[in-house]
Parts: C-alpha cells; sequence; structure tokens
C-alpha cells in the first residue's frame, strides 16, 4: 500500500480512538462513595446517589451501547435498570443495560417497540429517580414515535424520512420536520422524564454541536416552529413525496391547532442537565496531532463543512491544486484536516453514501489533473463506520484509484451521475472500511499534499 495512503488511514483511525464513547464516559465521570462527579466545562456537576431510591439508564444513538458501557463500569451495581436503543450490529457487551437495536437511517418496527419501552420506563420515574440519559446521533431514526393522537403510522414516517434524506436536506432542517411528527423529539422526552433528575450525556454528531438537533433535541428546548416545519417541505417541493396526511398534521400544526414542541420555559428543563461530552472538532484535533506525529505539517480548516458532497470534493481539489503551487497553508509535506456532514442529493438508483460520493468526485476530477496524481491523497470518512445504506466509512481518493479504475474500465463519471459511489470504490480499490465503530462526530475529511 502507498505510504501516504495508509498515513491517511492512521489520521482517520486517530481522531476515531479520541472519541471513544467508552473513553469519553470515563473522563466525565467518576464515583466516590455515593458522589457521582461529572465534569462540566464550568463547575463540576455532583449527585449523591443515596438520595435516589432508582438509578435508570436509558439512550438511543448509534453510539449509546459503548457509553452504556462506560456508565456500566462507573455505577455498576447502582444501576436499578436500563434500556438504550441501537443500530443494527452497533452492540457492546453490556450486562445490566438492556440493547434493543433497530433501523438506521430509516425507522422500523424495533424503533417504535424501542421508543415505546423507553418512554415507558421514563414515565415511571418520579422524584426520587436519577436517569442517566445517553444520547448520540442516529436517535432520531432509532427512536420512533409519531405525536400522540396525529395518526401517523411507522409508515408515514419511513416515507418522511426517505423523502427528505433523498431531496438533499440538511439534517436541521430534516431534524426540524422529525421534531414536530414526533412525541419524544424536540425536548418532548424531557417531558416524559419529569419529575426526575436527568443527566443527558451528549455525544454530537450535528456541525455546530447544537444540541437541540443531535439526535433531534430529545431533552434540549427547541427553537424551531410548526411553520418553519412547513416552509421546509416547500422549499424542497416534496410535498407529492410526503403522506397527506403528514402535510395536514403540519399544516394544523402552523396555524396553532396542534401545541408546539416545548421551549425553554418549560418546567421539564429545571430539572434536565445536558452535557456534551464529544464533539467533530475533538476528533479533529486527535488527527491533527497524529499527523504531526507522522511527520506532516497538520492544520484543521474547519468542523462545520457541509453542502453538496461533490461541490465539497471540488473544494478540496482545489485547496490541494494551491498547496502544491503556492504551500499558502502549510509546508510541504501537509495535512489539511476538516470535517462536519455534506449531503447528496439522490438522482441515481446506485448505492453510496455522502464521503464515498465526495471520495468519487475527487477521483473523478484528479484524473485531469495529472500534476497532482503524485503528490495527492484525499480521504472522506463517517466516524461510525456506516456511510449511508453500507458497509463502508467511506473512500480514499489517490492515483492509484486511479489507475485501478483505468485498468478495470470503471467509468467514474457514470457512477458520479447515479450515485453509485460504493461500486466505483470498490472496483478502484478506494473504499474506506473500519466496520461499526460505536462512535458517532459527523464526518472526517483528511487531504495529504507532498
Amino acid at each position: 500500500m502507498n505510504q501516504t495512503i495508509q498515513d491517511a488511514q492512521t489520521i482517520f483511525q486517530a481522531a476515531l480512538s479520541d472519541v471513544d464513547p467508552e473513553g469519553l464516559i470515563h473522563q466525565k465521570l467518576s464515583l466516590e462513595g455515593s458522589v457521582l462527579t461529572v465534569q462540566a466545562d464550568g463547575e463540576p456537576l455532583t449527585f449523591d446517589l443515596d438520595q435516589y431510591h432508582r438509578i435508570l439508564v436509558v439512550g438511543v444513538g448509534k453510539a449509546s451501547a459503548r457509553m452504556a458501557l462506560g456508565v456500566e463500569q462507573v455505577l455498576g451495581t447502582r444501576i436499578t435498570d436500563g434500556l438504550v436503543a441501537v443500530k443494527y450490529g452497533h452492540t457492546e457487551p453490556t450486562s445490566r443495560v438492556r440493547l434493543l437495536e433497530a433501523g438506521h437511517p430509516v425507522p422500523d418496527a424495533k424503533s417504535v417497540e424501542a421508543a415505546r419501552s423507553i418512554v415507558s420506563l421514563c414515565r415511571d420515574a418520579d422524584e426520587k429517580t436519577l436517569v442517566i440519559n445517553l444520547i448520540s446521533g442516529g436517535g432520531s431514526a432509532l427512536m420512533c414515535c409519531p405525536y400522540s393522537d396525529s395518526g401517523l403510522s411507522l409508515e408515514d414516517k419511513q416515507q418522511v424520512t426517505q423523502a427528505l434524506l433523498a431531496c438533499g436536506a440538511e439534517i436541521q432542517e430534516i431534524n426540524c420536520i422529525r421534531k414536530h411528527l414526533s412525541g419524544v423529539k424536540g425536548g418532548r422526552l424531557a417531558q416524559a422524564l419529569y419529575p426526575a433528575d436527568s443527566l443527558n450525556l451528549i455525544l454530537s454528531d450535528v456541525v455546530g454541536d447544537h444540541l437541540d438537533a443531535i439526535a433531534s433535541g430529545l431533552t434540549a428546548p427547541d427553537p424551531s416552529s410548526f411553520s418553519q416545519a412547513v416552509a421546509i417541505v416547500d422549499k424542497y417541493t416534496i410535498h407529492d413525496a410526503l403522506p397527506p396526511k403528514v402535510l395536514d398534521f403540519l399544516t394544523k400544526g402552523s396555524k396553532g391547532e396542534i401545541p408546539e414542541t416545548p421551549g425553554a420555559s418549560d418546567p421539564a428543563f429545571a430539572k434536565t442537565r445536558n452535557m456534551l461530552i464529544g464533539s467533530n472538532f475533538q476528533a479533529l484535533k486527535a488527527a491533527r496531532s497524529k499527523a504531526r506525529d507522522l511527520g506532516y505539517n497538520a492544520i484543521i480548516l474547519s468542523s462545520q463543512m457541509t453542502g453538496e458532497a461533490r461541490e465539497a470534493a471540488k473544494f478540496y481539489l482545489g485547496i490541494a491544486s494551491e498547496q502544491l503551487r503556492n504551500r499558502t497553508l502549510a509546508p510541504a509535506p501537509a495535512c489539511i484536516i476538516a470535517g462536519g456532514e455534506t449531503t447528496v442529493t439522490m438522482k441515481g438508483d446506485g448505492t453510496g453514501g455522502r464521503n464515498q460520493e465526495m471520495a468519487l468526485a475527487f477521483l473523478n476530477e484528479l484524473k485531469n489533473r495529472p500534476e497532482l496524481h503524485d503528490h495527492v491523497v484525499f480521504l472522506s470518512g463517517a466516524t461510525d463506520g456506516n456511510d449511508g445504506p453500507t458497509d463502508a466509512a467511506g473512500g480514499i481518493a489517490s492515483a492509484h484509484g486511479l489507475e485501478v479504475a483505468r485498468e478495470a474500465g470503471v467509468n467514474l463519471q457514470h457512477h458520479l451521475d447515479t450515485n453509485n459511489s460504493y461500486n466505483a470504490l470498490e472496483q478502484s480499490e478506494a473504499l474506506l472500511k473500519t466496520g461499526p465503530t460505536n462512535t458517532n462526530v459527523c464526518d472526517v475529511q483528511v487531504l495529504i499534499v507532498t
């Protein structure tokens, strides 16, 4: 394997290791006697566990099983009961916290079962209960609970999710609609937890780390509105792709006929403590450190990259060209690190994900830039290990991949036009595979220019 390609993978792996949820839990939580201390940015939070009759652990998300494993190691037999919903295959050998696997990115029947079971456990919590809630990306699909009396079914919500994913909507826009169709999102889980004390440990997979957006803001006040949800439907002209019941429900909400999601003044939030324990920027810092250890002059460009994946690829190629010509960002050999979460507007029926599409688009542009071939490697990977509905985390664009693609007769542009990035990269020996990582802090890009 080309050494630069191997270095890019090593740098990406360092990013993953630093946001390992089990390790993050141990960094933030410690128990001395009956006192649980939680390290916060300001003053540490403390909870005297002897003041509670029960301690429950609940959670939802791709990283929540590993978070639960860490909490078990800290609290042990003090945990009364627990239930966490995770994506299929993203499990850990927990002993006191039960795991329920469910569908992602499109919810399934298990997602409904998970929501009902977790909400039931939460509603039984009283003032003498401490609930430790573990939230990470993916929770929006893994916990599917249509708003009561809405008449919406699982099939309706599946259709909504598929339409939003296909139209190229940003995750904040997707979540705005999800929250207003849900009985738990947009702060409604905090209402279900009240009057118990809740400590919500949150791993961010959202650009900007907005707590109201991660897993659709289960325990955070919601600043969005039904009117904004309707505006998003109008923006992407997806009326025909949504069930009539959904459009009717959102319209009624925008007219004030259905209660809004809870805002900051709701009494439930007086008993709610939300804490961010890991983020994309933290992963990027670890990647930068590893790159420097490997001898690269490494910088972080941004942790807030958004937009169309294929357009982002052109941006990165432009940076590579400028860097090779003028060394504007760092002396050679340079490693430019970035992160965030891009989108893909589906126009074909191929297989792939946003990171694979970005890598394929970069590879497709690279074929016409021979002066870069011996100097540039580009990696884009999802930190959860699953990019789109595939077993790949992303892809790696390099001269090696171009040569393999040429010998195999791969038409890169055709595969890009049909959103068939997985198959193109597979034939080009350019897929990035890690398996499920059980963490989730958006995506990481590594651009090496020698």
